[in-house]
C-alpha cells in the first residue's frame, strides 16, 4: 500500500515534467525507509520497489555554437548593455574555454599577466590536477582591463552584492538570455557550451586531439603520460590558444548580419 501511494506521488511530480525531482523524491524516501528498517521502525523499504519505474530524463550535452553563431555572439557581446565585467567574463569563457566554476571562483593570485599564464591549482579543478591556461593576447588585454575594475579585490569576478564572494552561477546564463542565446525561443546555448564550441571547431581545424583534450583539462588515465603531456604539449597549446583567439576575431569581422540585441535589465 505504501509503495502504491509513493508511486502515485512521484508519478504526479513526473507528470509535471520534473523527472529529476521525482527521482530524488524516490531516493530520499528510500533512504528514510532504509534507516527505519535499520533502527527497527519499519519492516521494509517500499520505495525500493519503484526503482526503474520512473523515467530518467534524457541527458542533454552542452550545445556548441556554430562558426556563424560564434560571430553572432561576439558581435552581440560588443553591444551588451549589462556590466562590463560580465562582458569580459563571457569573452574569457570563449577564449579560455575553462569550466564556469573555474572562471567565477578565480582569484587574481592565479593570473600572471607578464607570462600570459593562468595557473589553476589542483584543489579548484574537477579532476584534482593543476591546470595551466596559456593566455592569448586578447585574453591578456581583457584581464588588464578587468584589473582596473576588480584588481584590488580577491576574485577576478566578485559578487556585486557581496564582494567577499564570487560571481553567482546564474550571472553568465542570465546575460546569455538577455542577448537571446539562452532561454525561451532561443538556440538554448548556456555558458557550459563554450567548451564544446572550442572542442568542436578546433577538431574540425585538425588540431591534435591530445592537445585539445589537455587544454580542456580532461582526465588522462595514464598518470605517467599525464605528467608528460603537461610539459610536452605546452608550446602547442600556447599556439593553439592564440590561433583560436585570432579565429574568433576573424569570424566576427566576416559576419555582417547580427541578431538584434536585447536590452539588459
Amino acid at each position: 500500500m505504501a509503495a502504491a501511494h509513493l508511486l502515485e506521488i512521484v508519478r504526479r511530480i513526473e507528470g509535471r515534467g520534473a523527472e529529476t525531482v521525482a527521482l530524488l523524491v524516490r531516493q530520499w524516501a528510500s533512504a528514510i525507509f532504509r534507516y527505519a528498517v535499520a533502527t527497527l521502525r519499519a519492516d521494509s523499504d517500499p520505495a525500493a520497489a519503484l526503482k526503474g519505474a520512473i523515467h530518467r530524463p534524457k541527458v542533454e550535452h552542452h550545445k556548441p555554437l556554430s562558426r556563424d553563431q560564434v560571430a553572432d555572439f561576439v558581435k552581440a557581446l560588443e553591444g551588451y548593455a549589462g556590466y562590463r565585467t560580465t562582458v569580459i567574463a563571457l569573452r574569457l569563457m570563449l577564449l579560455t574555454f575553462v569550466r564556469t566554476k573555474e572562471l567565477r571562483e578565480a582569484p587574481w593570485s592565479e593570473i600572471d599577466l607578464d607570462r600570459a599564464e593562468w595557473r589553476i591549482p589542483a584543489e579548484r579543478m574537477k579532476m584534482r590536477e593543476p591546470h595551466l591556461v596559456p593566455l592569448s593576447r586578447q585574453a591578456v588585454e581583457l584581464l588588464r582591463e578587468l584589473h582596473t575594475y576588480t584588481g584590488g579585490r580577491g576574485f577576478l569576478f566578485p559578487n556585486y552584492r557581496n564582494p567577499k564572494t564570487c560571481m553567482t552561477a546564474t550571472t553568465l546564463n542570465r546575460a546569455l538570455e538577455r542577448m537571446g542565446f539562452n532561454g525561451k525561443d532561443s538556440i538554448g546555448f548556456s555558458a557550459h557550451g563554450f567548451r564544446a564550441t572550442a572542442s568542436t571547431i578546433l577538431n574540425e581545424l585538425n588540431f591534435r586531439s591530445d592537445v585539445i583534450e589537455r587544454q580542456l583539462a580532461h582526465a588522462e588515465r595514464n598518470k605517467v603520460r599525464a605528467s608528460y603531456n603537461q610539459a610536452e604539449y605546452l608550446e602547442e597549446r600556447r599556439a593553439m590558444m592564440q590561433q583560436w583567439a585570432d579565429l574568433t576575431d576573424e569570424m566576427a569581422k566576416r559576419k555582417t548580419n547580427v541578431t538584434p540585441i536585447k536590452q539588459a535589465a
